[in-house]
């Protein structure tokens, strides 16, 4: 009968467990430099960050190479080459 008596509680006791693992962080101060390191490793990828500001024109490749390549670039998607089956690497091969 000592069971009976302990049933209202058990509900209680799992609620109070459960508000109680979420109530405090273990973590103050890692919480308070959450992000730094994202934005160091950004900073750190910018090889000129002041490229804005430079107002001269880039030298270089011209105007219709550029879009010789760009033409090639676009052609290669439409017909690619084909690939070699890969279960045939190495099979009737010389030895």
């Amino acid at each position: 009968m000592k069971t009976a008596h302990c049933l209202p509680c058990a509900p209680l006791l799992s609620l109070l467990s459960l508000l109680a693992g979420c109530a405090a962080t273990t973590t103050p101060v890692l919480d308070s430099h959450f992000g730094e390191s994202v934005a160091l490793l950004k900073a750190q990828q910018i090889m000129y960050p002041d490229a804005y500001r430079n107002a001269n024109p880039v030298s270089g490749i011209d105007g219709k190479a550029g879009a010789s390549a760009y033409q090639r670039y676009q052609k290669s998607f439409a017909a690619p080459e084909p690939q070699p089956n890969v279960f045939t690497i190495g099979v009737g091969g010389r030895q």
